[in-house]
């Protein structure tokens, strides 16, 4: 018969593959005492451990792909260096070990540790999404063996995916050193960023490869069509853009998303004069029969520093889990929490009222970001405000309903003034950019002429 404690021994393993545990836990499992475990524990080194004192719980390390690995969390600063931050480690049964402890951002406590039952909330962000991670997908499905539909992809999918090309993802971070060579190759390429005066040719022909072939550079996420690019433009923060562009410009469909991303660039000028905010720095390119809207990547510095950035999902989905229908009662619900000061929730009400009377029917919460500091957020510059009421259907018919503009609660009365008066000023200024299309120009200057009989008949009394 095998000695009791031979079969103690074994039944460590089967343990920890239910899930981390603690010592005093896997003693009192095993019916052997703390000091045994912990020297079994030492004899396994893909075992892995997490927490301080009484609170530190040890689980075994779980193959991804055949392969038992702890992936470097690495961070690039804003002037390009690089620094690993920790690291993250597959566990059993599912989920990982990865402490977010030295980059110093907001994490819940059932995460403070480091164990995580899924994902940890920034690569959420960072996995190939929208149009662009779609046209990913298709590319990349076979080389990396994985689904060509994104909506399919686990966790474990996403790791794998996130170690091997993800050097140009949302934010500042890279995981694993595969990526980061990758990233490091790209330091060392000595191609220039497309110059000013051939922006137009190059665009259109950038527009036609991601249209046609799928082609993407990059995991930024939304549904709209788009590429990333590296242009030079002088007084430019940094050379890194994200371009949408419409189709081929005819009456109907194309020439109404012409109007939109028209629209969008307008809303953003807008957005920067309201106390609180900045937006994102956007130019209007048009030629070969698109029109284009060019956004400086506000999470890029000069050629090769970066800058952290989470989306309201990914920070709701770990901190809050509210329904997100709607960004003001999760914006309080952060700022009560004391993730965020009190000017950027009054900023970020505001945001949200001009998305309102700009009739933006698409504020999810992937449109809107923050910039995680120390133990708090920050508003990142505003993203993808536009009139997406007016967006052509998915059979292409082109709507024109005049929306319904909302009147504020007491509490929100200011900054709905504010909002407020921006949206009659882009309504007014759309209504007479000669770059939009007539039919549309009216239906903004009819807005303008409603939100302005609003503003003057609300609070009369």
């Amino acid at each position: 018969m095998r000695p009791r404690n031979d079969d103690a021994r074994q039944r460590l393993l089967t343990t920890l593959r239910r899930g981390p545990a603690s010592v005093s836990f896997l003693a009192k499992t095993l019916g052997v005492t703390a000091r045994t475990v912990l020297r079994w524990l030492d004899e396994h080194p893909d075992v892995c451990a997490a927490g301080a004192a009484s609170r530190t719980r040890y689980a075994l390390g779980r193959p991804l792909r055949g392969r038992l690995e702890r992936h470097p969390l690495y961070c690039v600063d804003e002037q390009g260096g690089v620094v690993e931050m920790g690291s993250l480690t597959p566990v059993f049964p599912d989920g990982c070990l990865c402490s977010l402890h030295a980059l110093a951002w907001p994490v819940g406590d059932a995460a403070r540790e480091g164990w995580w039952e899924g994902l940890p909330y920034p690569l959420h962000d960072m996995r190939p999404q929208g149009f662009l991670g779609r046209g990913f997908a298709r590319q990349q499905s076979t080389l990396l063996e994985i689904s060509p539909d994104p909506r399919q992809w686990s966790d474990d999918d996403i790791v794998h995916i996130l170690t091997r090309t993800g050097w140009d993802t949302s934010g500042n971070l890279i995981l694993g050193e595969a990526a980061l060579q990758q990233w490091q190759s790209e330091r060392l390429d000595p191609r220039p960023a497309i110059a000013e005066a051939g922006q137009a040719a190059a665009y259109a022909r950038l527009a036609h490869e991601a249209s046609a072939q799928g082609i993407s550079g990059s995991s930024i996420g939304g549904e709209f069509p788009k590429f990333t690019a590296r242009r030079s433009l002088s007084g430019a923060k940094t050379e890194h853009v994200i371009v949408k562009f419409s189709g081929e410009i005819l009456p109907g469909a194309t020439e109404r998303w012409s109007d939109l991303l028209i629209c969008e660039h307008l809303a953003a000028l807008q957005l920067a004069r309201l106390p609180g905010l900045t937006s994102a720095s956007t130019r209007i390119i048009q030629g070969a029969g698109r029109t284009f809207l060019e956004a400086e990547r506000f999470d890029r510095l000069g050629r090769f520093g970066r800058q952290p950035l989470l989306s309201f999902a990914a920070i709701n989905a770990h901190l809050l889990g509210l329904a997100a229908a709607d960004w003001r009662a999760p914006l309080r619900q952060l700022a009560k929490l004391g993730y965020l000061s009190a000017a950027d929730l009054e900023a970020g009400l505001r945001l949200c009222w001009f998305g309102k009377l700009i009739a933006n029917t698409d504020m999810h919460p992937g449109n809107l970001s923050f910039i995680p500091a120390a133990g708090h957020f920050r508003l990142a510059p505003a993203y993808d405000m536009l009139p997406m009421a007016y967006a052509p259907l998915p059979g292409g018919e082109v709507p024109g309903i005049a929306p319904t503009f909302a009147l504020p609660l007491p509490a929100e009365q200011a900054v709905w003034r504010d909002a407020c008066a921006a949206a009659i000023a882009f309504w007014q200024e759309a209504a007479e950019d000669a770059r939009i299309s007539a039919t549309f120009r009216a239906i903004c200057r009819a807005n303008a002429e409603r939100l302005t009989t609003l503003q003057q008949g609300s609070f009369a009394g």
